[in-house]
């Protein structure tokens, strides 16, 4: 096909229909090794789990309360010039790893830009923030090593600690005096991992009390501050700056760029010895291809952005503070929200798809969390608060999510 006759990336194009399946008659006996596939697509049609994929178009006609653009920057003028810059100075993709020809001077210029912003030595940037949390906690532990991870933690840690094969002891959520119990007694290296905020019910971790404990034991903590980056902190430096750990030389952050930055990618965030272990030894890192240009260079620009417009973190907290407010007034039971996500719990995994669903049908995109992506079994509406969010938009937003809520 001649190159100006190709079909653009950039516009609707309908994919290729399928070929119709062969008769059941005339398959290959071979073709059963994934049969196992329909008893558990039925399993989950059964107990009411099946996910689907909605492809959006560029311009979606819903107010958005699903996606985690806490800042409105993913689609701000100034952010998508400075990915194309990007893109246009430096290609299309990193060519490689970050140890082969992957790294630019633009990822070390965002990394030097986003440690100094959130009080930190060094930061390395990874091609997602899931890519960061199974760097950090499996470069930092080893067999041995006692890790002590919080039940309602994101599950790019949960498999880092399953990666690491080191000893993983679960405790109770957001308590402290568990993580206490459960580092006692050991002798050896320790970590303990926790969000920052988690990102069912939107409530923060206990960090000052988690440090406490964590050097009381000389155990190391690392922080996944994915959800408090850009919202919480003087002018969203985020949940370690807010809790005056930011730099410590005991503690490990990870967040992504992905959310408040509105760009792609992850990064660490820690001492500058801890850094260059990370590129030493994280196997997500060294075996990865880098983070695009354009990503970092959408993120370097929000990160600029935010620390001259700072009033921007503040705004996201003000709306997530008067979604809870005006959703709980109404009868309705929402988690009060310590930083931008509001969780708002629905009868049954069923009622929440179909409350999901009015509400995409009223014009509003909301997310939908059902088991097994809820550690506790509650199927809830996850309302993503946002900084551009006008008065009117939050009227719209209050109203429809009141009007179509399930009374059973």
């Amino acid at each position: 096909m001649p190159q100006d006759s190709a079909p653009s990336l950039l516009h609707d194009t309908a994919p290729a229909t399928p070929g119709e399946p062969p008769a059941e008659a005339s398959r290959p006996v071979y073709d059963a090794a994934f049969d196992w596939i329909d008893t558990a697509r039925a399993t989950r049609h059964r107990a009411g789990l099946v996910r689907t994929l909605r492809p959006r178009p560029a311009d979606s006609p819903l107010l958005d309360l699903a996606s985690n653009d806490y800042l409105g920057l993913a689609r701000h003028p100034e952010v998508t010039r400075g990915a194309a810059a990007a893109a246009h100075r430096w290609g299309a993709g990193a060519t490689g790893s970050r140890l082969v020809t992957g790294s630019t001077e633009l990822h070390a210029r965002l990394e030097a830009e986003l440690a100094a912003f959130c009080g930190f030595e060094a930061a390395l940037v990874l091609s997602s923030g899931y890519a960061a949390n199974l760097a950090a906690v499996t470069a930092l532990t080893a067999p041995g090593t006692l890790v002590v991870s919080d039940a309602g933690n994101h599950a790019s840690l949960i498999d880092g600690c399953r990666l690491s094969r080191a000893r993983t002891e679960v405790t109770p959520h957001a308590d402290p005096e568990a993580v206490r119990t459960a580092l006692t007694g050991h002798d050896g290296r320790a970590l303990a991992v926790t969000d920052a905020v988690f990102s069912v019910d939107g409530d923060a971790a206990p960090l000052p009390a988690l440090a406490e404990v964590c050097r009381s034991a000389g155990a190391a903590l690392l922080v996944d501050d994915a959800h408090g980056l850009g919202v919480l902190g003087d002018g969203g430096r985020g949940a370690l700056w807010a809790a005056g750990l930011a730099g410590d030389g005991d503690v490990v952050a990870t967040v992504t760029l992905s959310k408040s930055l509105g760009s792609q990618g992850g990064a660490v965030l820690g001492p500058a010895r801890v850094i260059e272990h990370l590129v030493n030894t994280a196997r997500s890192f060294i075996f990865d291809t880098g983070l695009a240009p354009a990503a970092a260079g959408g993120a370097l620009t929000a990160l600029r952005l935010l620390r001259r417009e700072p009033q921007r973190a503040a705004r996201a907290g003000q709306v997530a503070r008067e979604l809870h407010d005006r959703l709980t007034a109404a009868g309705l039971a929402a988690v009060r929200p310590d930083a931008a996500v509001v969780s708002v719990r629905a009868p049954s995994p069923d009622a929440a798809v179909r409350w999901a669903a009015d509400c995409r049908a009223a014009g509003l995109a909301v997310g939908c969390f059902r088991p097994p992506s809820v550690p506790d079994g509650i199927s809830r509406l996850r309302l993503t608060a946002r900084a551009d969010l006008t008065d009117a938009q939050l009227d719209t937003a209050v109203g429809t999510i009141v009007g179509t809520a399930p009374t059973a």
